[in-house]
């Protein structure tokens, strides 16, 4: 195989393919059975450039996108050699370390965040919280807020009882399942 460049102006355009397309297909059909590896056409601002690669067992592999504009970039056919992968390790963030002793939970109802968000405990920063530690609540009471994707979702109490333990702070991010607070039953 010669390692050659051959500038070929082309000036002629059918009226039913203006982007010389059957001019391409002859071409990369010429190129496949010739010893040629590169070659560059040139039409006005147009340039199609075109590489050959090493052959594959299945046969040479070319690409001839159709252009919407004149070409202004040139253009390679792939190369018949697939590219190197490498496994990706998905980034997981371990969970902050707890501060102090572990905090040991009170009997009673546990609430559970029903979603990934943010955890708010007042309608609004100026607002006082739905509920405090010893807080009596209903059930379908609100007993806070979390954030997702923009969407405040009211979180209600499914028991009645008081609020033995507040489990998360006001702002602080929280995880499907995460415990919230514990009400003790009435």
């Amino acid at each position: 195989m010669k390692d050659e460049t051959t500038e070929m102006p082309v000036d002629q355009t059918d009226q039913n393919d203006p982007f010389g397309l059957a001019a391409v297909r002859d071409l990369l059909q010429m190129l496949e059975q010739s010893d040629v590896y590169e070659i560059t056409i040139e039409r006005g601002n147009a340039k199609l450039h075109v590489k050959r690669g090493q052959p594959s067992p299945s046969g040479m592999i070319y690409s001839a996108p159709l252009p919407a504009a004149p070409l202004s970039a040139p253009m390679s056919a792939p190369l018949a050699t697939p590219l190197p992968t490498t496994p990706v390790t998905p980034f997981v963030q371990p969970p902050p370390a707890p501060e102090g002793p572990p905090v040991e939970m009170p009997a009673g109802h546990t609430i559970t965040a029903p979603m990934v968000g943010t955890f708010y405990a007042a309608p609004s920063p100026k607002d006082k919280p739905f509920v405090q530690e010893g807080d009596e609540v209903r059930v379908g009471d609100t007993v806070g807020i979390v954030e997702a994707m923009k969407m405040m979702n009211e979180i209600e109490s499914d028991v009645a009882g008081r609020v033995a333990r507040i489990l998360v702070k006001n702002g602080q991010p929280v995880e499907y399942g995460q415990p919230l607070m514990v009400i003790e039953p009435l």
